[in-house]
């Protein structure tokens, strides 16, 4: 197996949208069109005796879907991956006000 990164390269491309919500699809002239974030990375290895090694993951997160009405075109978020990203960062906004309004009393 000579090119065992490109194997794992050629699995990983998947990794998507489709991985995630699947392929798009038309419901009563309705099309959605789904929208992920995705990031994924690899690694593999061989040593001159013949053995080889390798692996690899990945994540999806959905973020919302196009949906096509006729020729009208909007963006239906994910609220669900929107609240998962939004509660840390409201966490780490709240932690650095109190911490900036503590210094400011000083």
């Amino acid at each position: 197996m000579a090119n065992l990164p490109l194997e794992l390269g050629k699995q990983f491309a998947s990794l998507g949208a489709n991985a995630v919500y699947g392929e798009q699809q038309d419901v009563d002239g309705i099309r959605l069109i789904p929208v992920a974030l995705t990031w994924s990375g690899f690694g593999a290895g061989e040593d001159p005796s013949g053995g080889t090694g390798g692996g690899g993951g990945g994540t999806a997160i959905p973020v919302g879907a196009y949906v096509r009405k006729g020729d009208d075109l909007r963006f239906e978020p994910n609220l669900v991956s929107l609240v998962a990203v939004g509660i840390p960062f409201v966490w780490v906004a709240g932690r650095a006000l109190s911490r900036i309004i503590r210094a400011l009393k000083r």
